[in-house]
Order: structure tokens, then sequence, then C-alpha cells
């Protein structure tokens, strides 16, 4: 399955909407998207991860890599998922203690503001 990434600006803050699987083959191309906001300047990133439906430990990796670099940069990353199946990979990788996971974009964009 491919994988289909857009963004949108909130004011300060981007939103990346990511669908489609995340694996090793297509985890490449959402660490270079993310990498490119970052790089433009971008510091508070909303990601949501509604219309994913599969996500393996590459893809958590580039999660956990783009959070070190925009907290580097003084900067946050939010995600937003509801997928009791992506959300159960974070519980058991004990990542939903390190991110701030939200229901909403609107829920993720407000704790930004």
């Amino acid at each position: 399955m491919d994988l289909s990434i857009s963004t949108a600006d909130h004011g300060e803050v981007t939103v990346i909407a990511v669908g489609g699987e995340i694996d090793v083959y297509t985890a490449p191309q959402l660490r270079e998207r993310l990498d490119e906001q970052i790089a433009e300047g971008r510091r508070q990133l909303v990601i949501d991860l509604q219309d994913v439906a599969f996500m393996d430990s590459t893809g958590l990796g580039v999660l956990v890599g783009r959070l070190k670099m925009v907290r580097s940069h003084e900067g946050t990353l939010r995600l937003v998922c509801r997928s009791e199946r992506i959300l159960k990979v974070f519980a058991i990788t004990g990542l939903d203690k390190v991110f701030q996971i939200f229901d909403s974009v609107d829920d993720a964009v407000a704790s930004l503001v």
C-alpha cells in the first residue's frame, strides 16, 4: 500500500496528515517530508495518523527521531490517532508515555496555541 502525506498550516502549527502504511518501505518518505518541514523552520508539528492502517517499528523510529529533532529546536510534536491497532503499538512500546496523543486534529492544534 502506498503512503500519502499532506500538510496544512494552522497558524504557527503545521499539520501533517499521513495515510496508508508506514513500514520499512515507506518510512523513508515520511522521514524526508518531516525533515523538510523542520528544515523550513516549522517547530510546532501535529502528525495526523488517523488514516494510517499499519505502522511497524521503522515508522516508530521515524517519529521518535523527529520528536527529538523538534525538541532540540525548542519545538513540539503531537500525534493524532484513534485507531486501537496503532495505539496498541504505542502502548506496547511505552511510546504512549513519550508522545502526546490526541483524538482529533483540533484538540492537538489547540494544545499548541
